[in-house]
C-alpha cells in the first residue's frame, strides 16, 4: 500500500476514529442518561463532529511537534500523551455541552464525562496503535533515511 499523505491520513484516522466511537457511545448514553435513542444519537453524533474536528487540528498540532523531537517512533509513552493531551482538550470542549444537551448541572457532566474520558483514553490509545499497525507511522515519526550513495 503506498502511504497516504499527512492529510489523507488524519483525515481517514479522524473518522474511522469517530464512526467506532459513536457506535459505542450512544448505546451508552441511553442506557446511563436514560434519554431516547434518538437524542442520544443526536449527542453522540454532535459530540462526534466536535470530537472530528479537534481531532484533525490536534493531531496537526501534535505532528508538527513530533517532526520537531530528536527522538522518532512512537513510544507507549508518546502514545499516553497523545492520548491525554487529545482527550483533556476535548473534555474542555464537550463538558459545556453535555450540560445544555442533557440539562445536568456542571458537576454532573465533568463526572460524567470523566467517565468517557476513562473509556476514550484507552480507545484512543488502542486505536491509534491499530491504525499506526495498519497504515504504518506518519512520516512525522519515522526515522530519517540516509539517501543511497550515488555511483
Amino acid at each position: 500500500m503506498a502511504p497516504l499523505s499527512p492529510r489523507r491520513r488524519r483525515v481517514l484516522q479522524a473518522v474511522l476514529y469517530e464512526t467506532i466511537a459513536v457506535a459505542c457511545v450512544a448505546p451508552m448514553l441511553v442506557w446511563v442518561f436514560g434519554q431516547s435513542p434518538w437524542s442520544s444519537l443526536g449527542l453522540a453524533l454532535t459530540m462526534s463532529a466536535i470530537a472530528l474536528a479537534w481531532n484533525y487540528s490536534f493531531n496537526a498540532l501534535f505532528e508538527r511537534w513530533e517532526a520537531r523531537q530528536s527522538v522518532k517512533g512512537r513510544s507507549w509513552r508518546r502514545r499516553a500523551v497523545h492520548g491525554i493531551g487529545f482527550e483533556g482538550g476535548l473534555a474542555l470542549i464537550l463538558v459545556p455541552v453535555m450540560v445544555g444537551w442533557l440539562g445536568i448541572t456542571w458537576w454532573e457532566a465533568l463526572v460524567a464525562d470523566l467517565a468517557i474520558l476513562l473509556f476514550f483514553l484507552v480507545y484512543t490509545v488502542v486505536f491509534t496503535w491499530a491504525f499506526d499497525r495498519v497504515f504504518g507511522l506518519p512520516q512525522s515519526a519515522q526515522a530519517a533515511t540516509t539517501p543511497p550513495a550515488q555511483a
